[in-house]
């Protein structure tokens, strides 16, 4: 699949419009029409797919520089690969654990009290 940039369609135009243009010179498989967030209004320019190089080819060069509706079309062919996905690290099996554990058997607590006649002050509220 070859991704492919057009730029510069009118701004009411659909992406059912935006495939019918170019389908008439390849094989269109997605396309993706920009759009502000907020308002949902198309910033002009959209993204397609199409299935082969050549059929991307034969659309920039019927189309680019054609103009719609007062505007003048822009496409491209992407020519970067697609990003490589990010680095995975590789499997690492926990440790295995010991065969046989040991309990350790701890004396009771002990409960240690103060010595007689020491006593902690205490901290003043704060207001």
């Amino acid at each position: 699949m070859v991704k492919l940039f057009i730029g510069g369609f009118p701004l009411d135009y659909t992406e059912l419009e935006l495939v019918q243009l170019v389908a008439l010179h390849g094989t269109v498989n997605t396309v993706k029409i920009v759009r502000d967030k907020k308002t949902g209004i198309c910033k002009g320019y959209a993204f397609l797919e199409m299935k082969s190089l050549a059929d991307a080819n034969n659309a920039v060069e019927a189309l680019s520089g054609r103009s719609l509706k007062g505007q003048t079309l822009t496409l491209k062919v992407n020519d970067e690969a697609a990003p490589a996905p990010p680095a995975k690290k590789p499997f690492r099996p926990a440790a295995p654990k010991p065969a046989t554990y040991v309990k350790v058997e701890r004396p009771a607590g002990i409960k240690v009290e103060r010595p007689a006649g020491v006593v902690k002050p205490k901290r003043p509220r704060k207001a």
